[in-house]
């Protein structure tokens, strides 16, 4: 389900009714929880918390265009969607969250490599959500990304020449 709007504004307000409330609740969860050097903007389409060019002008190595993102949020079809990088590219940052997860709902966690898929709405829990937001700051991410995606990336292209 693509985002409905062009900028963080529009696609706040332009959400179905029954994801109105929760929806900015964890966006503005996330606002409040964000390190120095990350931002809400439009990242693929979508809701995203990334660091912007200004900071990071390599942008992302896939879409160099893009800012280099960090997490996202997206309304689908079934659920409230969350994306974390960190927790995909840090195995004790993933640990960390896994093991905390019960203790903040009592859903069972359904979560892929960086999403973490909210199907009750009331058992999103935003004070877990708040706290990861604060465990890594735009510097760490930055160097976590150039040493697992873009090392990675300059290999394979070497490796193709």
């Amino acid at each position: 389900m693509k985002a409905q709007g062009k900028t963080v504004t529009e696609i706040l307000l332009n959400l179905p009714e029954d994801r109105l409330e929760p929806f900015n609740k964890l966006h503005d969860v996330i606002v409040k929880n964000l390190p120095k050097g990350f931002e809400p903007a439009i990242s693929y389409g979508g809701l995203g918390y990334v660091v912007p060019h200004k900071l990071y002008p390599a942008g992302y190595h896939c879409k160099p265009e893009e800012p280099l993102p960090f997490a996202g949020i997206a309304s689908q079809k079934g659920s409230i969607n969350f994306y974390h990088m960190g927790i995909y590219a840090n195995p004790t940052l993933l640990k960390w969250f896994v093991s905390e997860y019960p203790k903040h709902s009592k859903q069972k966690l359904d979560m892929g490599k960086s999403c973490v898929r909210f199907k009750k709405m009331e058992e999103i829990p935003y004070k877990l959500i708040a706290e990861l937001m604060k465990k890594m700051s735009a510097k760490e991410w930055i160097e976590m990304y150039e040493k697992n995606y873009v090392k990675k990336s300059n290999e394979l292209k070497k490796k193709k020449e």
